[in-house]
C-alpha cells in the first residue's frame, strides 16, 4: 500500500489549516527518514510512515468538542479518528492497530516499546521543537531524554547546531 493516498486524504482533513498540514508532513518527512537511516525493515517503515502522516489527527476532533488539543486530548481522540480513516483507505487490522496505538501514545514517553514508536517521537520533537522556536535548554534536555536513535539525534544536532559531548 501506498501512503500517497492517506497524506491526500489528511490534507483534506486539515483543509485551510495550512499550519496543521505544514507539521505532519514534516514529521512524515523526519520519520521516513531516520526509519530509512535505522534500517527498519519493510513493515515496521510502513507502520511508522502511516503514523506520522495521521499522529495528529485528535487536534480538530478536541478543538472541535472541547475547544483544546492538548497532547491528552491528542492521544484520547485521534486513535478513532485514524481508524475511521485507515478503514476507509483499506488497509489491513495489524497496520491500523498498531497506528493507533502510536497514535494513541505519542506525547507519552516513559514507554516507548519498538523503533516505530521512538522514531515517530523523534520526528515530532525535530518538529515542534523547531517550530516552537525552543530554547538551546529546551533542545538539549529533549536529545538527552528523548533522543535514542543515532540518525534522529544526528540530525537533531545538526539541525540547531549542538555539537556532541
Amino acid at each position: 500500500m501506498e501512503t500517497a493516498a492517506l497524506m491526500r486524504e489528511m490534507i483534506d482533513y486539515f483543509a485551510g489549516d495550512p499550519r496543521r498540514i505544514q507539521h505532519f508532513t514534516k514529521v512524515y518527512e523526519y520519520a521516513r527518514l531516520i526509519g530509512l537511516l535505522e534500517g527498519l525493515d519493510a513493515k515496521t517503515q510502513f507502520t511508522l510512515e502511516t503514523a506520522a502522516i495521521v499522529h495528529d489527527i485528535g487536534i480538530r476532533t478536541g478543538e472541535e468538542k472541547y475547544g483544546r488539543n492538548d497532547g491528552k486530548i491528542q492521544e484520547e481522540l485521534g486513535p478513532e479518528e485514524a481508524k475511521k480513516m485507515l478503514e476507509h483507505l483499506g488497509y489491513d487490522t495489524d497496520t491500523i492497530q498498531r497506528v493507533c496505538y502510536l497514535v494513541g501514545h505519542h506525547h507519552t514517553y516513559h514507554t516507548m516499546d519498538g523503533m516505530d514508536y521512538q522514531i515517530l517521537v523523534e520526528a515530532d520533537f525535530l518538529v515542534n521543537l523547531y517550530e516552537d522556536e525552543s530554547p538551546r535548554t529546551a533542545i538539549e534536555t529533549a536529545l538527552e531524554r528523548i533522543f535514542r536513535t543515532k540518525s534522529g539525534t544526528d540530525i537533531c544536532r545538526s539541525m540547531f547546531g549542538i555539537g556532541a559531548d
